[in-house]
């Protein structure tokens, strides 16, 4: 069977990052060969290709137990191994968080397992990652496919344990109990996972160009595992809600649509993709195939209407039979299971816009630095022609005029220089903006607003007093935040005038600053809350033992919080050492040129000699100026235009270093 449309796009889409990384490499020769870069701009650029290798696209897949969303995800992905790779059973299979990539860093396929007691510490999953001392870990034999696929069913290990320790793991909720309903009372023992989360590296292909797949476990799992809804979900690119088509939108359904799906990806619903699976179960053969294709349709027209989503993203498939079809290579079927129009939108919408938010987000990063160099470069070309110009005009004149215009250049010099010391007391005042800003953000500020909040917690006798700390918390982090927001506003305004000031009374190349916008931070901190509110509201925490509650916030939103305004910091931090220094290197720049002219009108006095060499000197210099700035324009028009596969050409190094010397 002939490649899949996805596999084909996320193909293309690793070769465009190569591309893009490539071009990267040439910007980061090319500052080192001209000898532009600032520690600043190395240590950014480092990151920023650090981060491009790093890249991955993340589809998580979200659903109640027995949707088929482990079959969708054999369907998609590992249908060449001939087999199910994945524990794909009747009933409850997959128990635990799954993610599925490819550790580059690892020498053999393995799967790491966080055993279910860890929920009972107050560290996250994101925390254990990085401590491999708590994972049980199982080696895979990539070339034996049953050896992988048994050990792979080591995932959805269960075990019963007593009542009280379900409770006491957060695993044990009557309102969702089929036995607790039929019986009025709770059982003695209870099924829990065996392990908390799973993350199992493997040499696919796809995964080895940056596919991760996150599986979900059902609505309860989902529910006890905040970290889930708070970051998983939230960063993956995509996320695939299954439904089954022929019970619709159930109950379970919607309460996991509404608290743990829709409101991860409030601010992108294109990625919000809805699978309406096990259409099969519709398939009639009593009946006329338009019969057949009304009834899913009308199956999807009430999914789209009661999860308030496009019609457009609803996908009616058969996993089953689209996984059947590609190892028996049987096109009708493939073709029946209509597998290929959810590939086809992941292919064409999702990669294509995962690429357009690294382009501009590169674009945004490196790309500034690019017009920054341009900018200065522009400077440079320009005063060279000035220079020029002017040094060509004395030729022939007398020494009164030469006279005149060394006064006139110590004139503008002095202005130019008291405006710098202006600039210096402009700095000083952006230190104590930033300092306010920072000061917002510190960290030891909210840890004392966190040890507040869990005294107050633990010593409340009331479960409505225990809520009321939770409230406070989310308070006092909102205000924190609004605090930096004013702030931040007050250091752009002044940024702007001081870049502004310089442009206009001396001509500087026009620099826009680059800005530090808290809008990202706010929304995710509001977010946070309204996650709170669901939690402090929920009938679940009222009935649930008070240390667990307590745990669970702290584990779950208050880490989170914390871990918000501890990026915020740096961020704020990164930018006020950065956001000066475009302008800082063009006024040191033009001071050199000022006192380089000075220079030269000094030794044109002396001897006329000194003018026709000077304009040897500039011309020479004028023109390797210009061949910098063609080679950086192609550099940026790669930059702005990668995606049709073509590499930035640029001339030779050699013919660089033959000028890199010469100072214009």
């Amino acid at each position: 069977m002939k490649q899949d449309q996805f596999d084909q796009s996320l193909q293309s889409y690793s070769l465009w990052r190569d591309d893009l990384i490539h071009t990267v490499e040439q910007y980061q020769s090319w500052l080192e060969a001209n000898d532009m870069a600032s520690p600043e701009q190395e240590f950014r650029i480092f990151e920023t290709i650090d981060a491009l290798r790093k890249d991955r696209l993340t589809l998580a897949f979200v659903a109640e137990f027995s949707r088929g969303k482990t079959e969708l995800i054999n369907a998609l992905f590992f249908s060449h191994y001939g087999q199910r790779l994945l524990p794909s059973e009747a009933g409850r299979t997959t128990m635990c968080p799954t993610e599925l990539f490819y550790d580059t860093d690892s020498d053999s396929a393995y799967i790491h397992l966080l055993p279910i007691e860890t929920r009972l510490q107050e560290q996250s999953i994101a925390d254990y990652k990085h401590e491999p001392i708590h994972w049980t870990q199982i080696a895979l034999d990539a070339g034996d496919t049953a050896q992988v696929t048994e050990a792979l069913h080591e995932v959805i290990r269960t075990r019963q344990v007593p009542l009280a320790q379900a409770r006491e793991l957060g695993l044990y909720d009557e309102q969702s109990d089929p036995y607790f309903r039929a019986h009025g009372s709770a059982p003695a023992q209870v099924e829990i996972p065996h392990w908390r989360h799973a993350l199992i590296s493997f040499p696919h292909p796809l995964l080895k160009q940056g596919l991760v797949i996150l599986d979900t476990p059902g609505l309860n799992a989902i529910g006890n595992e905040p970290e889930l809804t708070l970051n998983m979900l939230p960063s993956a690119q995509a996320v695939l809600f299954l439904l089954a088509a022929d019970t619709g939108v159930t109950r379970s359904d919607m309460e996991m649509w509404e608290h743990h799906v829709r409101a991860a990806h409030a601010r992108s619903g294109d990625n919000l993709v809805i699978a309406l699976n096990k259409i099969d179960t519709l398939w009639d053969e009593l009946k006329e195939p338009s019969r057949v294709n009304a009834s899913i349709e009308t199956q999807c027209n009430s999914a789209a209407e009661q999860l308030h989503v496009d019609r457009g993203r609803v996908f009616p498939l058969s996993a089953q039979k689209g996984l059947l079809a590609k190892i028996r290579d049987d096109e009708r079927l493939l073709r029946d299971s209509r597998l290929g129009e959810l590939e086809a939108y992941l292919a064409e919408t999702i990669l294509p816009r995962k690429r357009d938010i690294m382009r501009e987000n590169l674009i945004a990063h490196i790309g500034a630095m690019i017009d920054e160099n341009l900018a200065l470069l522009e400077g440079r070309k320009r005063d060279a022609d000035k220079q020029l110009s002017e040094l060509r005009s004395l030729r022939g004149k007398n020494a009164d005029v030469i006279v005149h215009l060394m006064s006139k250049s110590r004139e503008e010099q002095a202005a130019y220089l008291r405006n710098v010391e202006s600039f210096q007391n402009s700095r000083r005042l952006l230190q104590t903006q930033a300092r306010n800003m920072l000061e917002a953000l510190s960290i030891d500020n909210l840890d004392r607003l966190i040890n507040k909040t869990r005294e107050n917690m633990t010593h409340s006798w009331t479960t409505t007093g225990m809520k009321r700390g939770m409230e406070t918390f989310f308070d006092g982090a909102r205000d924190a935040m609004e605090q930096v927001s004013g702030h931040a506003e007050q250091t752009r305004m002044l940024i702007r005038a001081t870049y502004k000031k310089f442009h206009e009374e001396h001509g500087l190349p026009q620099i826009t600053p680059k800005q530090f916008d808290t809008t990202d931070y706010s929304s995710e901190l509001e977010r946070l809350y309204q996650e709170a509110e669901a939690f402090r509201r929920s009938p679940v925490t009222t009935m649930t033992e008070q240390s667990f509650v307590i745990k669970k916030f702290f584990i779950s939103l208050v880490s989170h919080a914390r871990s918000l305004f501890f990026k915020a910091n740096q961020d704020a931090n990164a930018w006020l050492k950065e956001v000066m220094n475009p302008l800082v290197r063009q006024i040191n720049e033009h001071k050199a040129t000022m006192e380089k002219r000075l220079d030269t009108l000094r030794r044109i006095s002396e001897s006329r000699d000194t003018l026709d060499s000077r304009i040897k000197e500039l011309e020479v210099g004028l023109r390797h100026t210009r061949g910098q700035l063609d080679e950086l324009q192609q550099l940026r028009h790669a930059l702005h235009n990668n995606g049709n596969g073509r590499k930035a050409s640029l001339p030779a190094e050699d013919s660089r270093r033959d000028t890199a010397g010469i100072a214009v």
